[in-house]
This record gives structure tokens, C-alpha cells and sequence, in this order.
């Protein structure tokens, strides 16, 4: 395989005269076009197949098509697709099932359609709960909560020559490959959070922290011991809610169903949608009946939307979450994660244009660099290994310099060492190409 067929070509031609451009760089990279899955495996519209190191867009836990998901969706999709958000056969068995997913504290739910949605819904529920005077919100540099107003404010996210950076306040995120303070840990006593802590949660006029337990659209930031339990801490003793959005992480990515609980945070509100079933829109925002079941946060409307609750998302939710729990997967991502680690360091060792090597569970950020002395971004080199690693039948993630690696956890031993051994020859073959 050596690019796009004549096939993929001639299709995408044709789309190029109505689409408008903006597509995300890994498709416009890419220059594919996928027809069908089946677990770990793609095929393309020339019948090549390639091995998902992407699950989708980190969606296809499960996998591509997971026959249990199909049959669900089908079976529905011939019976009821929307009623608004009244009530429908199998919502209360979802329900029960998150349940028993999420930690005991996150009694109450609200289902959405995307990730976006959700922490808009969030961003209403904390406004509605706010004590008077707590009229601003936390965030974390590098963050990612979406491309609506609400979540691009978050995080300052301008666009164009518009600013609405809005009211909240950005704290440190644990980068420590590019530590902003120019220090070392552990010799740094995690800084980075004691100043989150100060600025953030110890402010009598914030009312809610908004988090990525592990930043993903950053590339992976793995925060160190210490950087949580200090920020989390200090929003409980100060009254600043802490709202994990776990659209990315939540789910069982991480090893466990949330990365929050991994990192010790018991969160007030969590965000999720992506992993939770199987690519199709669904969302769900879990928090505690204190939150969510205030009389502020639980007027006539405040979860409703047109597509929440919609029967089709909860049933590709509840076969998928199913699948999880039976086949017993979020214990597999920690098995499968202990495999990929060492290969991954062992990479690390042996290409010096691959800066840093994060990650925990199954979801990996590899960032590549001109060199190691400098930690100049290479994007241009991260760009050759995504399409030499394509064009060999892996398809990973990208985003500037930094390639993410999210396979879907049903994925065997010898796909996940074979895709290792592609990644592995596409980096070669990149990282000689600079020679």
C-alpha cells in the first residue's frame, strides 16, 4: 500500500467541489475513505485494511460493528427513533447499568447527544448551583472541552478576531515534558497544582473547576503524583465543585471506568460521551443528587434537548456498556496497556526524535521533536510517520507533533504487537528520511 487507491481518489475529488474545508488533519492527511469495520479492523474503499490505533475517534471501545451493538441499534431503529426526552423502554435499564459503571457518589444522570452538549449542560448546572458571588469558573491551560461558545470559553479559545474569553480563570496543567515553570519533578514539589490550588480553588468567587483528569487534545498529559490530590483537596475545603470532563477518558480508557477515579478525584459532576456507545451521538452528564437534583439545577428544561435521550443512543449505550461490563473490558485495557508500555519505552530509547512517550491504560501520546536538547516540535516529522504508518495499514491519531494511540480494547495480543511493529517500521522509515 502506498497512498490512496484510484478508487478513494476519484471519490474524494468529487466530495472536494461541496465540502467545505476545515476537515480534521488525520482525515485531510489521510486522503481515505473507509467503507466498512470489523473490531480492530478497517477497510477502504480499494479494500485495504488497516488496524484502528484511533477506535474511531477513541469511540469504538468495543470495536468497529460489535455484533451486539448492530443488533441493537437494528432491532430499535425498527420500533421508536424520538419522543423528545420522555421516557422510553430501556432508559431505566441504562440507568441501573451506569449505576453499577460509576462510583457510588454519582447517583443522578442526564443524557445528551456529544461531548460538547454535555459540558455545556454542565456549565448550566454549575451557574444554577453557584453560591452568590462565586460568579467565575476554573479551567486548565491546554485544555479541550468542545467547540461551542460555552467550552471555548473555558479554555480562552478565540477564533479569528473575536475574543470570548468569557470569566474563567486557567490554571497550570501537569506538562511536565514542557513545564511552563521551567522545573523538574519530583525536585519541582508539583508546583504546577500548588499554584492551581491558589489561584483557583482557594478564591472565595469561583464556583467550579473544570478538568481533563488526563488532557487527550494536548497529547496525552499524564498528570505525576501529587498534582490532584493537592487541587482536589482545596476545592473541597474552599467549596469549588470539581466537574471532570471524562468525554475523552470516561468509559474505561484509562484502566478504570473513569480516569478520575484512577487519580483519586471524587468529582461533583462528570462529563461523558465518547466510549459510551460505540460512535453513535450519546452522553451522559453523572453527578451527585446535591448537584443535580438541587431545585436551582432542576427546572422545567435544564436536561432536556432534541436529541437527549433519544432511543436510538440508548441502545447502541446500553449494549455497549453491556459488552464492557460482561466481558469484563475495562480489565483488559489494564492488560493490554502492560503490554504496550515497554514497547513503547523501548521506542522511546532507540529514536531520539521521539521526544516524550506518555500515557496509562490504553491511551498513548507519542511527541516528536527536532531534537532532544531543544524539544522543538517537529509536526512535519510527526506528519510522515501518520502517513508511512497509513500507507503500512495502521491508522493512529494526530494533532501537530504529537501521535495518540487509542485501539479498541477487544483488540488480541498479536494485533496490538503487530501494530507495534508497523508504528515501530513508520517511524524508521520517517525518522530516516531526515538523514
Amino acid at each position: 500500500m502506498t497512498g490512496p487507491g484510484p478508487r478513494q481518489v476519484e471519490l474524494l475529488a468529487r466530495e472536494a467541489a461541496y465540502l467545505a474545508p476545515g476537515a480534521s488533519e488525520e482525515a485531510a492527511l489521510g486522503g481515505r475513505v473507509f467503507v466498512s469495520g470489523r473490531g480492530a479492523v478497517l477497510v477502504d474503499l480499494d479494500g485495504n485494511e488497516y488496524l484502528d490505533f484511533a477506535a474511531g475517534t477513541l469511540t469504538q471501545s468495543v470495536g468497529h460493528c460489535h455484533p451486539e451493538v448492530v443488533a441493537a441499534l437494528t432491532e430499535q431503529a425498527g420500533r421508536l427513533w424520538n419522543v423528545h426526552d420522555f421516557a422510553t423502554a430501556d432508559r431505566a435499564a441504562l440507568c441501573e447499568l451506569l449505576a453499577e459503571l460509576l462510583p457510588e457518589h454519582l447517583t443522578t444522570l442526564a443524557f445528551f447527544s456529544t461531548g460538547a452538549e454535555v459540558v455545556e449542560a454542565a456549565l448550566r448546572t454549575v451557574q444554577a448551583v453557584a453560591e452568590p458571588g462565586r460568579n467565575r469558573v476554573g479551567a486548565l491551560r491546554y485544555g479541550f472541552h468542545g467547540k461551542t461558545q460555552g467550552a471555548r470559553m473555558l479554555v480562552h479559545w478565540d477564533v479569528g478576531h473575536q475574543s470570548f474569553a468569557g470569566n474563567s480563570v486557567l490554571g497550570y496543567s501537569p506538562y511536565c515534558y514542557r513545564c511552563p515553570l521551567e522545573l523538574t519533578y519530583p525536585s519541582c514539589d508539583v508546583r504546577c497544582a500548588s499554584l492551581v490550588r491558589r489561584h483557583i480553588a482557594e478564591k472565595s468567587n469561583v464556583s467550579a473547576l473544570f478538568f481533563e483528569p488526563v488532557l487527550g487534545a494536548a497529547g496525552v498529559i499524564v498528570p505525576p503524583p501529587g498534582y490532584w490530590e493537592q487541587i482536589a483537596a482545596a476545592c473541597r475545603d474552599n467549596g469549588v465543585l470539581l466537574v471532570a470532563d471524562e468525554v475523552l477518558t470516561g468509559g474505561g480508557r484509562t484502566g478504570s471506568f473513569l480516569a478520575s477515579e484512577a487519580l483519586g478525584v471524587r468529582a461533583d459532576l462528570v462529563a461523558l460521551s465518547k466510549g459510551m456507545a460505540s460512535g453513535f451521538p450519546f452522553a451522559v452528564l453523572a453527578g451527585t443528587d446535591a448537584v443535580l437534583r438541587s431545585p436551582a439545577a432542576a427546572r422545567a428544561g435544564s436536561t432536556a434537548s432534541t436529541y437527549a435521550s433519544n432511543p436510538l443512543g440508548i441502545a447502541a449505550a446500553k449494549a455497549t456498556l453491556s459488552v464492557l461490563r460482561r466481558d469484563t473490558l475495562v480489565d483488559r485495557v489494564r492488560v493490554l496497556g502492560d503490554l504496550m508500555a515497554p514497547r513503547l519505552a523501548e521506542l522511546h530509547e532507540r529514536y531520539p526524535n521521539l521526544g516524550d512517550v506518555r500515557g496509562i491504560g490504553l491511551l498513548y501520546g507519542l511527541e516528536f521533536v527536532h531534537d532532544r536538547q531543544s524539544r522543538r516540535p517537529a509536526p512535519e516529522l510527526a506528519r510522515r510517520v501518520y502517513q508511512a504508518a497509513l500507507d503500512l495499514g495502521l491508522r493512529t491519531a494526530i494533532g501537530g507533533h504529537v501521535i495518540r494511540l487509542a485501539p479498541p480494547f477487544t483488540l488480541d495480543d498479536g494485533q496490538l504487537r503487530h501494530g507495534l511493529d508497523l508504528l515501530d517500521r513508520a517511524i524508521g522509515g520517517a525518522v530516516g528520511e531526515l538523514r
